[in-house]
């Protein structure tokens, strides 16, 4: 269940900090180019209001602000995608991954955390996880990673990891196994692209412990 009881819509059919998800969907739906985005408290989302949108869509924390040259090189994220992202605590260590809404920040899917992975497992595993979910949900949005390891693993449709199988990841090879057969077993039309983490800042399924 999503942590969000506040809504600010910066773009919509009357910007506002809205108190349920309902009344923020009323004010978005239908408009093209909506911007919005969920808070847990009221004051953080009283804050983002009176911010640039810019500063918190899709984003735990601050994002960055690309300058104009940099937005020349390599232009700006399209914001109707989904993004994915992994965290693990040490190496191997306690590893987790998810995918969100680039636009917004909501939280899609969340898996973990699985005990001794590694973060190339997670970004694997959630792109993966990301394509079969757009596939599933016959959805043509593109997949944003910042992991080239994971967008070379998928391409060639095998992991290069050099984690040993133990006890307490066996679950995660198990993991691995089905991701390596579903991307044997599936055509997808799906574009991914690499999030531009220099220019961009972090990509917004980041989890902010950096």
């Amino acid at each position: 269940m999503s942590k969000n009881k506040f809504f600010v819509v910066w773009e919509g059919k009357e910007p506002g900090v809205y108190k349920s998800w309902e009344e923020c969907k009323r004010q978005i739906h239908g408009f093209e180019g909506a911007i919005y985005k969920g808070f847990a408290t009221e004051a953080e989302a009283k804050e983002a209001m009176v911010s640039p949108a810019w500063d918190y869509i899709g984003k735990n924390a601050k994002a960055k602000k690309p300058t104009e040259e940099e937005i020349k090189k390599v232009g700006l994220p399209n914001f109707e995608s989904i993004s994915v992202d992994a965290a693990c605590s040490g190496n191997p260590g306690l590893m987790e991954y998810r995918g969100v809404y680039t636009k917004t920040g909501q939280e899609i899917f969340h898996q973990g955390p699985f005990k001794d992975g590694t973060n190339n497992i997670g970004e694997f595993l959630a792109l993966v996880h990301g394509l079969a979910f757009l596939k599933q949900k016959n959805s043509q949005l593109p997949i944003y990673t910042d992991s080239k390891t994971a967008l070379a693993w998928v391409k060639t449709k095998k992991t290069r990891t050099r984690l040993e199988k133990n006890e307490k990841n066996a679950i995660l090879f198990e993991l691995i196994l089905r991701a390596e057969n579903w991307l044997l077993n599936n055509e997808y039309s799906t574009q991914l692209m690499k999030w531009e983490t220099d220019v961009w800042g972090e990509i917004p399924a980041d989890f902010g412990r950096k």
